[in-house]
């Protein structure tokens, strides 16, 4: 709806680790840390989804409006910046 903050989503919902074997801090350097996926844009979120995780099984997706700020780098997470009509507006990119 016009107006209406759109509060972010998750395509599947993350899986919080409950062992004590969790790294307290990500690699330093993952080899695909700079991955995006330029193609995905103007897709929708469910389409953008499901060709990210045919590459990367697991990673989480986060759905969210085009300003909502992101101010922490996850390497198991990819986000989708969708406009108003659910189409991805920036190229997703892990972080």
């Amino acid at each position: 709806m016009a107006g209406e903050k759109q509060q972010p989503t998750f395509i599947e919902e993350p899986k919080i680790p409950t062992d004590d074997k969790t790294p307290a801090c990500p690699e330093p350097n993952p080899p695909d840390v700079d991955r995006t996926w330029p193609e995905l844009v103007g897709l929708t979120a469910d389409e953008a989804a499901k060709k990210i995780k045919e590459e990367k099984p697991g990673i989480k997706i986060l759905v969210v409006p085009p300003d909502f700020p992101n101010k922490m780098f996850d390497f198991n997470r990819v986000i989708l910046y969708v406009d108003c009509e659910g189409k991805v507006e920036h190229v997703p990119r892990i972080g």
